[in-house]
């Protein structure tokens, strides 16, 4: 095996490592808040997103990016959480063809009660990540990045 294989394994690894310690924050993130609030982490992400706007809307094509979903994935959900009066759809002033997503404030207030629940299952998750050898490097660094403005 020569150099740049062994840089194929490192990465393949890393990766492999990264996909694990998401895999253990969502589940446990996925299962909080189904339980206490009926919300899937995608759903929270959404809401979430939605929140930290400036007049709390996004057009579709943001608010697919902000939740890494594909188009018809997020016009499912937004019809969806619309449906449970959470968020609306409304048309754009100067751009008819454009959509706007805006947080109801039933979806303000759901978001306010699962955010506590989210922040604490995020730091639990984070705390067991760390006791495990294999991750303890990556929640090192997200502890080290610089936080969000």
């Amino acid at each position: 095996m020569g150099i740049g294989d062994d840089a194929v394994q490192i990465r393949a690894q890393g990766w492999r490592t990264l996909a694990a310690l998401h895999g253990l924050i969502e589940t446990a993130l996925e299962r909080a808040l189904q339980a206490e609030h009926d919300l899937s982490v995608v759903e929270y992400t959404v809401l979430d997103a939605l929140s930290r706007q400036d007049g709390w809307h996004m057009r579709m094509r943001q608010l697919a990016r902000a939740a890494a979903l594909s188009g018809s994935a997020t016009t499912r959900l937004v019809t969806r959480l619309e449906e449970r009066g959470l968020l609306t759809r409304i048309l754009c002033a100067d751009d008819r063809r454009g959509i706007y997503t805006e947080l109801t404030s039933a979806g303000s207030e759901l978001l306010a009660r699962a955010r506590p629940t989210h922040d604490r299952v995020l730091a639990d998750a984070l705390a067991e990540a760390e006791r495990t050898p294999e991750l303890a490097p990556l929640v090192d660094a997200l502890h080290r990045l610089p936080a969000a403005r």
